[in-house]
């Protein structure tokens, strides 16, 4: 490839990752000084706790971003493990199949609003599933839940719970959950919590919405690229260790266990996140969604200046409003279902950017409004 070609394809990208607001994927990092880790081939294969015959990885940093997320997310290295993943998908994956090696004739439950790979990944896991309907804010409706619950209670139960659904940033309540398998005596449970957006987000909100391992939860996945940011799509997955123990065996060939997904799993990744970690710890974060549900009201209430009908679920960062053109929602690259489009106002993103979308979109208004009025003069 040469050199024109790449600078092409940079800027082509340049552009678009400096417009788009409809995606969850933080824009203000910089990893430039990991450049020259490009000219190694690092890999961490096997199980982050145990080293390989190849020695060329960075498992040590790994489990040092495992522990501040086990930290996190009320819990500690003793009662729970974890691996860097390539992303959410991966890790709802490894959870699931967890699940199903604890219950294997379990049934799983999730909302019509979940992430559309788990589908896939149930698929691929050949666990049967039922959907169930979500309400308007795209929560679960738990009076369906517990219907359908109510049909197979002598079955163990596998609870896909979105902590942030996709289009609505929803988060399904542990708290029904729980009164429902109370309720029905449900004695064998596994409850997955997909935190990949609000994973990193969620601890730092007043009042914290309760998501993690002190609700007794199973195992919860979390993305890195979404909130924290890199260059690489990645992200974490933390399961009871009990559950991970199940699954463990031991490969000769590259000496150590195989607890993972992937044989080989990316050695860069572990570095972005822990030198996120490093600069912005705890406080750091915290700061972080302050900043972000800012600019999210500052959008809802620009929106509603308009006279939309845009709205946002409790405090979160996305904001939902009636879908506009196609021509703004490839412009942005909004992503839309039905009815509906959001912007995303993830790190990055600033007023001055939702500006200039509130100024292309009181354009378009005005010209429907002028066009409507010419044909009805």
């Amino acid at each position: 490839m040469n050199s024109e070609e790449l600078k092409d394809i940079y800027r082509r990208n340049k552009y678009y990752s400096d417009t788009f607001l409809g995606y969850p994927v933080a824009k203000d990092f910089s990893y430039s000084d990991f450049a020259p880790f490009l000219d190694i081939c690092i890999n961490n294969v096997g199980d982050p706790e145990n080293k390989s015959t190849l020695a060329i990885d960075t498992k040590d940093i790994e489990l040092k971003c495992i522990s501040f997320f086990a930290e996190m997310l009320s819990t500690n290295m003793q009662d729970v493990w974890g691996y860097i993943t390539n992303g959410g998908t991966e890790g709802n994956l490894y959870a699931l199949y967890l699940a199903r090696e604890s219950f294997p004739n379990a049934m799983v439950y999730y909302s019509e609003s979940t992430h559309y790979s788990v589908k896939k990944n149930l698929h691929l896991l050949n666990i049967p599933n039922i959907v169930i309907r979500a309400q308007d804010n795209g929560e679960m409706d738990y009076d369906d839940l517990e219907q359908t619950i109510a049909l197979r209670r002598d079955k163990p139960a596998v609870f896909f719970l979105n902590i942030g659904t996709t289009m609505t940033e929803a988060v399904d309540k542990i708290s029904e959950i729980k009164r429902i398998i109370k309720k029905y005596a449900i004695k064998d449970y596994f409850i997955h919590c997909d935190a990949a957006f609000l994973g990193t987000i969620a601890p730092y909100v007043t009042p914290k919405p309760q998501f993690d391992f002190a609700e007794g939860i199973d195992s919860i996945a979390i993305s890195g690229h979404k909130f924290i940011g890199s260059p690489i799509p990645c992200g974490t997955v933390l399961v009871k260790r009990k559950h991970r123990d199940r699954i463990a065996n031991s490969v000769s060939y590259v000496g150590t266990m195989d607890t993972t997904i992937t044989g080989s799993r990316n050695g860069l990744t572990p570095l972005f996140i822990w030198d996120f970690i490093q600069k912005h710890g705890h406080e750091g974060l915290r700061l972080r969604v302050e900043a972000a549900q800012k600019v999210a009201a500052y959008t809802e209430n620009e929106l509603k200046k308009l006279g939309l009908n845009a709205w946002r679920n409790n405090q979160a960062l996305t904001v939902v409003f009636p879908k506009p053109s196609k021509a703004l929602c490839t412009k942005y690259q909004l992503a839309s279902e039905d009815d509906i489009a959001h912007i995303i106002c993830i790190p990055g993103i600033t007023t001055q950017d939702i500006d200039n979308f509130i100024l292309d979109l009181k354009a378009e208004i005005t010209s429907i409004t002028v066009n409507a009025e010419a044909v009805f003069a």
